[in-house]
């Protein structure tokens, strides 16, 4: 099966970007969602561009459909001086509530100067921003405690801005979806079609299959052995993709008049499972790596000051 270049940048994107420029001086901070299960691919490197120096906060979102350790060790990564990450899932509402707290910990300055003018009921403006069908909208509705901006398990529903008032003294800004044109690593624009973030429609479903499979035998062979039954007598680890993925359909009935696998079939029942977190709770991104320390410079051996160098320091 020919390869595919996977890549999705509809021109409501390009609009999006233009409403992310135009009311980033109506909000006191950003909230970047990104998907726990691809916390790299996820990361549209656009927005960063974009937002500037803004205050931003990460949150890891689909947590309960993520690898746990690797969710610890990405927050960890991800949280320094300037950003501030935290696990969740908008879906079951873990995390959350830690969220509220984290936005006035680093507008602490501008919350003491409201409660210094006698404004400490004054809200907070938030802007929500991620790649598509990353659970913003779901975000928005658990804060706010009801269904107030749309929502469907499928990329590009939100294709307007959304304000949105909580009970929380945060006012949060919903914004769509948004990509960005070309993805200059291939294994990103992969992983955003396993997850869900690229329209289903647009992608050959086979070829994503395929992908799927070389990424689960490289990352969680254990899991996806374990969930279809792969044993030793298969031969399953030497087997090309493809014929791994024809003897999960063969496992699981796939099958066409005549005894012939369905590999479509095959296909959407691997993506399907993946994306509910039936095969195991999986992380299919690596640690980005760290930066490099610089090496300090080698310093000569100090000599004794002058009495005139200690009074220029004085």
């Amino acid at each position: 099966m020919p390869s595919e270049h996977i890549q999705w940048f509809p021109g409501h994107m390009a609009k999006t970007r233009r409403l992310i420029s135009e009311n980033l001086k109506n909000v006191h901070i950003i909230i970047e969602v990104l998907d726990a299960r691809v916390p790299v691919s996820s990361r549209n490197p656009e927005l960063r561009r974009l937002t500037g120096q803004k205050p931003t906060i990460l949150l890891l979102n689909k947590a309960s459909l993520a690898d746990p350790q690797k969710s610890r060790e990405f927050v960890k990564r991800y949280t320094d001086t300037h950003t501030v990450c935290i696990l969740c899932d908008c879906v079951t509402g873990e995390g959350i509530n830690q969220l509220p707290n984290a936005i006035r910990k680093v507008l602490h300055e501008r919350v003491e100067r409201y409660e210094e003018k006698g404004m400490s009921g004054r809200h907070l403006r938030a802007m929500v921003v991620g790649v598509p069908n990353v659970g913003k909208s779901t975000l928005i509705n658990r804060m706010s405690g009801g269904v107030k901006a749309k929502t469907e398990n499928r990329p590009g529903v939100t294709r307007n801005k959304q304000w949105v008032t909580t009970k929380l003294g945060l006012d949060l800004l919903d914004m769509p979806g948004v990509l960005w044109p070309k993805f200059e690593d291939q294994i990103v624009g992969e992983n955003l079609a396993l997850t869900g973030a690229i329209k289903d429609d647009i992608l050959d479903i086979e070829h994503l299959g395929l992908i799927l499979v070389r990424r689960l035998r490289a990352l969680y062979p254990q899991e996806l052995s374990a969930r279809y039954k792969l044993t030793e007598a298969d031969g399953w680890k030497d087997l090309s993709d493809l014929d791994l993925m024809t003897l999960i359909g063969k496992k699981r009935g796939c099958l066409i008049p005549g005894g012939i696998v369905d590999t479509e079939r095959v296909a959407n029942l691997l993506v399907d499972e993946f994306r509910a977190a039936r095969i195991g709770k999986m992380t299919i991104d690596e640690l980005p790596p760290l930066p490099e320390k610089k090496e300090p410079k080698s310093q000569e051996p100090e000599t004794p000051s002058s009495p005139e160098s200690e009074a220029d320091h004085a």
